[in-house]
């Protein structure tokens, strides 16, 4: 007898396999919660975007512009760059997610790095492919391992530079290296999503490669250092067929009027940007000093975030840390899902939330 359960409609094979992506969480807890979980901003949105967002409320009866033109034309303007070779997407994830539906298929394979952002096995594996895990060295991405896991197969490779959780970056050169060791049919997609944080001069966010290249994409976010999380925005600088192919496969108009508004504003705000910056290099190296004094190790970060590792006994370990943290209103994240249970991920907050976190940290490990 069929049972009832093959009697409904079934998902395509792998996809109960996946999963699920498990956002940051925020304070539960009443009273003051300083959130520090997910590598938002805590300089906010640009004025100049709120003023262009409220000022969009006026047309939400009418579609936006199916090719975010002004966005793409301001994201053009920023880093010098052909605003036809720009797609934008709803966050930088929809344009991972449409890279891997349009260039992955059963049966290829698709590489990432051993703490690479979780995305990109949901992305690999909702296209019927196989993810390809490659080892890490000291919590960096290893080149030579991850040459060496290229086969007849493999169709796409997934770097995060800087990475999300490790805050670790490789070098241009060998980002370049890298490339220059993949079969011209592989696709090297750069997700640059902390690349303005960035100020080390051995580091380039992936532009120049996009521009030499035909198997090379370069995706950026606007809810980091722009302050935009809320609207999900983000784009891709592509060579010219990949953008031609990520217009087919995308939403008629998956970006928002508001979005598109705000975004372009956003952009155009360098004075925002800089400031935004000048913070984290400030309280990046004080909270990093700060926690390292306390007996915590903290790998060296360029993002906006530290990954801090925990003792192994229970009354200190990452998963008391945190409860005792959520208690005393400090949010942070988890790593378990990452293969980390003895780090937290915290982000770089306000100056308050920074104080405040190292000093309830101090409390709890004396």
């Amino acid at each position: 007898m069929t049972s009832l359960s093959n009697r409904r409609p079934q998902p395509n094979p792998g996809i109960l396999e996946i999963a699920a992506y498990v956002p940051g969480k925020s304070g539960a807890r009443t009273g003051k919660v300083h959130k520090l979980s997910s590598n938002e901003s805590p300089l906010g949105a640009s004025p100049k975007a709120i003023e262009a967002y409220k000022a969009s409320a006026a047309s939400l009866a009418l579609y936006p512009d199916g090719g975010a033109t002004q966005l793409r034309e301001a994201i053009a303007t920023r880093y010098g760059l052909k605003a036809e070779n720009i797609v934008c997407g709803a966050g930088s994830d929809e344009l991972l997610q449409l890279l891997a539906h349009a260039y992955l298929k059963p049966g290829d394979e698709a590489i990432y790095s051993q703490y690479g952002f979780l995305v990109y096995p949901i992305a690999i594996q909702s296209s019927g492919a196989k993810s390809v895990i490659v080892p890490e060295r000291d919590y960096l991405a290893d080149v030579d391992a991850m040459l060496a896991s290229v086969t007849a197969r493999t169709k796409m490779l997934f770097l995060a530079n800087p990475n999300n959780p490790t805050g670790r970056y490789l070098p241009f050169s060998e980002v370049k290296r890298l490339h220059a060791g993949l079969p011209a049919d592989v696709l090297l997609v750069l997700d640059a999503a902390y690349a303005e944080y960035v100020r080390q001069n051995d580091y380039e966010s992936g532009i120049e490669l996009v521009a030499t290249s035909e198997n090379v994409v370069m995706t950026r976010t606007f809810s980091k250092i722009h302050g935009l999380a809320a609207l999900r925005l983000g784009w891709a600088y592509c060579p010219a067929h990949v953008a031609d192919v990520l217009n087919r496969v995308r939403g008629p108009f998956n970006v928002s009027a508001p979005a598109i508004a705000a975004g372009a504003a956003a952009i155009a705000d360098h004075d925002l940007v800089d400031q935004a910056v000048a913070h984290n290099d400030h309280w990046l190296s004080w909270l990093s000093s700060e926690l390292t004094a306390l007996g915590l190790s903290v790998t060296p970060s360029v993002g906006n975030f530290v990954l801090v590792h925990f003792p192994a006994d229970a009354k200190r370990n990452a998963a008391t840390a945190d409860g005792y943290l959520q208690e005393h209103g400090y949010v942070v994240r988890r790593m378990d899902a990452y293969g980390l249970p003895g780090a937290l991920r915290i982000s770089i907050g306000s100056e308050e939330a920074n104080r405040g976190l190292a000093g309830c940290l101090k409390a709890f490990l004396s």
